[in-house]
């Protein structure tokens, strides 16, 4: 077991354990800076109290703790004899124990995996109190459970101060590092390590600012916003100043990050170097990350008319376009969607398509991020990093992002709405949220926020409410086609032939202690036109064209911030109503959820062009102004909106799901998948179950949601369709009657991919998770490749992915990283079998594919495949890496938070929940 040191929270960093030893001298000259304790004010106080509605129902968790900073000698400690800060590991076994110990939770044992949400900290619980800076008008608390920072101003400015110092304190290093990733400059920080070359490509080819356009952004938000911008601006600001404050405080103190000496910024002995100061456009860098990853739905057009185009390829242009639509399943009947009883069109086929630009055959390519490349940057690896950074940039899908389940008062034990929620944010060491209470003149909430973007509670619970987000993923992005004139760096915009601009900035890097990668550089160019960066180049008719990427909330990231501020304001949020007035002031693509003691709500956000008539969202258009959004003005990248009426919206229904599915009927979104089997189909069963039987609890709804967590999506949903398949006739071979005993033991069990005691390592039914694990992709290629032929089955493989196992890697959240069975083949096997076996399938596939529709050919298909699966070994189905030893199926699933700084932490059983998650039931309202 690992031993902690005494302290309050802070950061972490690293992809390894960094190849430092010490002696034990060296440790303990390094101990005596290396502990804050010092530059904390004496007397521990209570945190001055606000009226809580929760009573005891408000309970949150947040893996792997509250710290998110060591310094040097703490992270010494940590590689050298498994010491580390207090607080900075102390909730992953909680976490981690709710995979085995949810079937025995009771409302009286929730505590065991969640931890008291309630506001203010009792005097007997107070770890540490602290004045930031002598300041006078703030107060930092921090609790001795979890060490999360309870912040209470007088004056407002105070009160963001000390958000900003203890943002420093938990997250410092971590906020440096994604202030740099945004601005594409991390390899030259943190060194060039693969995963740093890839997190700085992707996100600064969807948002390449200049200084200049950033600070555009802060100046709009107090132009066009009133008194809530101008509040925003200056909330901003004095948050700036208590990081900065803390950086100052901690280098003369001299516990500061130990990443900054590990990567060469700052000097152990003489503390020489400089940790630059945050300014104001350091948030909009952060924002544009998080709004790219989490809160910008769209892109993959080109994939899109790739695919279309080889689909007319292999049946002509009708029948191809017939069977691409059903593949695409824009608006499927049997998807499972949020809102019930209710259509919400948008983003739909056109009646009559207008103004696509259809690439011609064999004329497309991407075009380069990356050029003069040296040393470790001139590698196959690297090259091979740069292509994934730059498919995952310009695709449609958005992975892992969050659920969220809320019952209605009508159907509980108390008659109060429950709602168990949270966001899926990938798993890191410091995690990408971090935990704090803010109360002051006009904030009283207490939450989870993005570091370096917590002056506010982004998803959280405010007096008498809470609330949460999913991604929604509706479409925002349009690709145009953009006609070349000149050169191929000149364009037509409306009748003239204009320059394109460049932006570009060059990166190098050289080993550190952190980073052994060797020396490296390159140079990363940009080209941008009105109609937004320039992803691919073509030919359209013969025309030399720039494929483009707009979206709406391309150089308005950080506008969000309204809607936020409105969010932690108990005088603006007073019920569901006026919640959802907050969410339309959030341009991010977000499903936003809602409960107090009496109300649910729900609301999906983003700013929804309207688009010109007969325009089809999923293809390239021709950048013409008969095709542009309604009312685009291309200086400031403002247009018409759909009004808030016609988003997907909803009060108090008997229940709502999401995990990334469809949001209601008629709502198409930019991602494929949306069918009859969908990962949010395991918590709308489940909860549906619950509500028809009543009186539902915090600990029913919280057994739900960790049971959907722990099912293997393909298992439960469509395996007892094969099965049928291939128990329609005689199966004569052993190895087949073996396998199919032991997914139908599996299945008969609950399908879950779970240990056999908590601790073992080892999975109860592991030869039949191997069996499926191998299984799956044999048989959707057996079953639809010589159907399809290559050429469309593999760009239609571009559009939707056949698979996502735990095991998966989901681009900058990297490879164990929970999330799973998001996106895959599973509508389309499900749909194609029930066609084969004769039952009723509404939108159906164009054509029948198992067998070309015949129940023999089609056993037989699947039996040979099951066949090559069950002989497949464990090292062949699970082939290990940097973590895992080839054949160890339960570390193949095992949730590894990726180490961003010098702290790392062990493997946890996978589980497919939130990252921050909230388990609330309100007992009155104000």
């Amino acid at each position: 077991m690992r031993r902690h040191t005494p302290r309050t929270a802070p950061d972490r960093r690293t992809a390894r354990r960094l190849p430092v030893l010490l002696t034990g001298a060296m440790i303990a000259a390094l101990l005596a800076p290396a502990f804050p304790s010092a530059a904390a004010p004496a007397t521990p106080v209570a945190a001055a109290a606000v009226t809580d509605h929760c009573g005891d129902g408000c309970s949150d968790i947040l893996p792997p703790g509250a710290d998110g900073t060591a310094t040097l000698a703490e992270i010494l400690l940590d590689q050298t004899v498994n010491t580390v800060p207090a607080h900075s590991d102390d909730q992953l076994g909680p976490y981690a124990n709710l995979a085995s110990g949810y079937p025995e939770l009771t409302e009286s044992t929730i505590g065991d995996f969640f931890n008291d949400a309630s506001f203010g900290v009792p005097a007997d619980q107070v770890a540490s109190t602290k004045k930031p800076a002598g300041r006078t008008d703030v107060t930092i608390v921090r609790d001795k459970a979890t060490g999360v920072p309870h912040i209470t101003g007088t004056t407002r400015y105070g009160t963001e101060f000390g958000a900003g110092y203890a943002a420093g304190e938990d997250r410092l290093w971590l906020m440096d590092v994604f202030r740099h990733v945004g601005r594409g400059e991390l390899t030259s920080f943190a060194g060039g390590a693969p995963g740093n070359q890839a997190l700085e490509q992707e996100f600064w080819r969807a948002a390449p600012y200049t200084e200049a356009e950033l600070q555009a952004q802060i100046d709009r938000v107090a132009a066009e916003n009133g008194e809530r911008g101008r509040q925003a601006l200056a909330d901003a600001q004095a948050y700036i100043d208590g990081i900065n404050a803390y950086i100052t405080a901690s280098d003369k103190g001299r516990y500061f990050p130990g990443e900054y000496v590990l990567t060469g910024h700052k000097d152990p002995i003489l503390n020489l170097g400089k940790i630059q100061p945050f300014k104001l456009t350091d948030l909009v860098a952060l924002a544009s990350v998080v709004g790219a990853l989490f809160g910008s739905g769209g892109g993959g057009e080109v994939d899109n008319a790739l695919s279309l185009l080889a689909a007319q390829s292999r049946y002509g242009v009708q029948e191809g376009t017939r069977v691409w639509e059903s593949f695409r399943e824009r608006d499927d009947p049997e998807a499972a969607v949020t809102v019930h009883g209710a259509r919400f069109p948008y983003a739909g086929r056109p009646a009559d398509p207008q103004g696509t630009a259809l690439p011609d055959p064999g004329s497309v390519t991407r075009e380069p991020l990356v050029h003069d490349r040296t040393g470790s940057a001139a590698t196959a690896k690297a090259d091979a990093t740069a292509e994934a950074a730059a498919a995952a940039a310009v695709g449609s899908a958005r992975r892992g992002m969050s659920n969220a389940l809320v019952v209605s008062g009508e159907h509980t034990a108390s008659g109060r709405p429950v709602a168990v929620f949270g966001p899926q944010t990938g798993y890191f060491a410091p995690q990408l949220l971090m935990l704090q209470e803010i109360q002051g003149p006009g904030i009283s909430a207490r939450g989870a926020s993005f570091a370096g973007l917590s002056m506010y509670v982004q998803l959280g619970r405010g007096q008498d409410y809470a609330w949460s987000a999913t991604t929604s993923a509706q479409d925002i992005v349009d690709t145009y086609a953009v006609e070349l004139c000149q050169d191929d760096y000149h364009y037509l915009f409306h009748g003239q032939c204009v320059a394109m601009e460049k932006v570009e900035h060059t990166n190098s890097w050289k080993p550190t202690v952190a980073d052994s990668t060797a020396a490296g550089s390159y140079r990363m160019r940009a080209w941008l036109t009105r109609y937004g960066p320039v992803e691919y180049r073509a030919t359209v008719g013969g025309k030399k064209v720039a494929y483009t990427s707009l979206r709406t909330s391309y150089r308005h990231e950080v506008d969000s911030i309204v809607g936020f501020q409105m969010l932690n304001d108990p005088g603006h949020v007073t019920g569901p109503e006026t919640f959802q007035q907050a969410a339309q002031h959030i341009n991010f693509t977000f499903n936003w959820f809602y409960a107090d003691s009496s109300r649910t709500a729900y609301y999906n956000s983003g700013d929804n062009p309207v688009r010109a008539a007969g325009v089809d969202p999923d293809f390239p258009a021709w950048a013409d102004a008969r095709y542009e959004w309604r009312d685009w003005n291309p200086e400031n990248n403002r247009a018409a909106y759909t009004p808030p009426a016609q988003h997907p919206q909803s009060l108090d229904q008997d229940y709502y799901i999401s995990w990334n599915n469809k949001l209601a009927h008629g709502y198409t979104v930019a991602s494929w998948g949306d069918g009859s089997v969908h990962r949010g189909d395991l918590l709308d069963d489940r909860v549906r179950a619950l509500v028809q039987n009543g009186d539902v609890t915090r600990a029913s709804l919280t057994r739900a949601m960790a049971q959907a967590g722990l099912a293997d999506l393909r298992a439960e949903q469509v395996l007892p369709k094969l099965l049928k398949v291939l128990r329609s006739g005689p199966v004569d071979d052993p190895a087949v009657t073996d396998a199919i005993a032991k997914l139908s033991a599996w299945n008969s069990a609950g399908s879950l991919r779970t240990e056999t005691s908590r601790g073992s390592k080892r999975y109860a039914h592991a030869e039949a998770i191997r069996i499926l694990d191998a299984w799956w992709p044999l048989l959707v290629k057996a079953e639809f490749g010589p159907g399809l032929g290559e050429g469309l089955y593999t760009a239609l493989e571009n559009n939707l992915p056949v698979d996502e196992p735990p095991g998966a890697s989901h681009g900058p959240t990297g490879g164990h990283a929970g999330s799973a069975f998001q996106y895959g083949w599973w509508s389309y096997v499900d749909k194609d079998v029930r066609a084969v076996l004769g039952e009723k399938v509404e939108g159906g596939l164009a054509r029948s594919y198992c067998g070309a529709g015949d129940l023999t050919e089609c056993r037989g298909v699947l039996a040979r495949t099951l066949k090559d699966a069950a002989g497949r070994t464990a090292a062949q189905v699970y082939p290990g890496d940097e973590h895992c030893a080839a054949g160890d199926q339960w570390c193949a699933d095992a949730v590894i938070h990726r180490a961003l700084g010098g702290i790392t932490h062990a493997p946890i059983s996978w589980q497919n929940r939130p990252t921050y998650q909230q388990v609330v039931e309100f007992a009155s309202h104000r």
